[in-house]
């Protein structure tokens, strides 16, 4: 069982878990902030998260680089704690990115839909720790070769890009932690409180990955009109759409009928890519529309019932966590 002991100076309620993923990121706890674009566009999001002794993750994906720059910036100076920045591979001026963040030096750096090969070794020389999403075993065993310092394993339930298959996390981050038991790995998907990351635990995890849950912070970069959505959506109100196209698990709503639709009828791929590529999710997040955006939420949108600040989102995990692992049967001898 991961060491818990009481962390925080000046809140009796804090906790902090120590696990092979806690040390080699320097965290207190093995939270960590998805990297969402839009959502976590931005420094307010990844600084309360890291503040609070959780993994902060400023998403790269939809930003210039000079905002990503100034972002980073913010994000250092407002603390001294780790936090990461996640770099979807096929981004249009990935390269250009890379530059920025070996400039920047940025203590961690998550990696996502590409190969470890392209950005590996300059980022090793410069000690900054190494993650890679992967979305199955063959996955995981590439990555691992290739040299990165550690996996995160995203599963079915998982807002945003799913694995294909939609391999639930429960099955898929056991079969990545049996197939590379000794890689520091996190799972992601379908995690949204204390009892979600005991069981990531359980699973040989040493960290779980928490998206939706954070959307619904203060600090989340979203519409308040998807924010509502997200508030008032249960755990049968996701849908995976675009399968060949970039699948996504978003919100139902008239994108995803019109999307489903097409689909259901066999429409040429030029047809479908047409629905597609009209809804983004800049729409729903940045500009509040939320009949004709991209709304990506995971399964776990149904288990959150509030919106909270950051800091206090990642203290109860923390807290329904310690309290889930106190009252867990113990085996007694006969």
């Amino acid at each position: 069982m991961p060491h818990t002991r009481a962390a925080c100076s000046d809140c009796e309620e804090a906790v902090r878990i120590e696990t092979q993923v806690t040390r080699l990121l320097g965290i207190d706890l093995p939270i960590i902030q998805a990297g969402m674009s839009w959502a976590s566009s931005n420094a307010a999001l990844p600084l309360a998260v890291s503040r609070a002794g959780g993994l902060g993750v400023i998403a790269a994906g939809p930003m210039y680089r000079d905002d990503l720059a100034e972002t980073i910036d913010q994000v250092r100076a407002g603390t001294d704690r780790p936090f990461a920045v996640n770099l979807p591979l096929y981004r249009k001026g990935v390269d250009e990115i890379i530059d920025l963040l070996v400039e920047k030096r940025v203590p961690v750096l998550i990696a996502s839909q590409g190969g470890p090969k392209k950005y590996i070794e300059r980022f090793k020389v410069i000690g900054t720790v190494c993650l890679h999403v992967v979305a199955g075993a063959e996955h995981a065993l590439k990555a691992t070769d290739a040299g990165v310092d550690g996996l995160i394993a995203v599963g079915g339930e998982a807002g945003g890009h799913p694995p294909p298959e939609l391999v639930s996390t429960l099955v898929l981050g056991r079969a990545i932690a049996k197939a590379v038991p000794d890689m520091p790995l996190i799972l992601s998907g379908g995690f949204a409180d204390g009892r979600g990351l005991a069981a990531a635990l359980a699973l040989g995890a040493g960290a779980a990955q928490f998206g939706t849950r954070f959307m619904l912070s203060y600090e989340a970069r979203l519409h308040d009109a998807y924010r509502q959505r997200l508030l008032g959506a249960s755990i049968t109100d996701t849908l995976v759409v675009g399968r060949g196209l970039g699948m996504i698990r978003v919100l139902r709503n008239r994108f995803t009928e019109t999307m489903s639709e097409a689909e259901h009828a066999g429409a040429a791929n030029e047809a479908r890519r047409a629905i597609f590529a009209g809804a983004t999710l800049k729409a729903a997040a940045f500009d509040g529309d939320i009949d004709h955006g991209k709304l990506e939420a995971g399964q776990s949108v149904g288990l959150v019932g509030d919106i909270l600040p950051a800091g206090d989102i990642v203290r109860s995990i923390a807290r329904d966590y310690a309290a889930a692992i106190a009252v867990l049967p113990q085996p007694t001898e006969s």
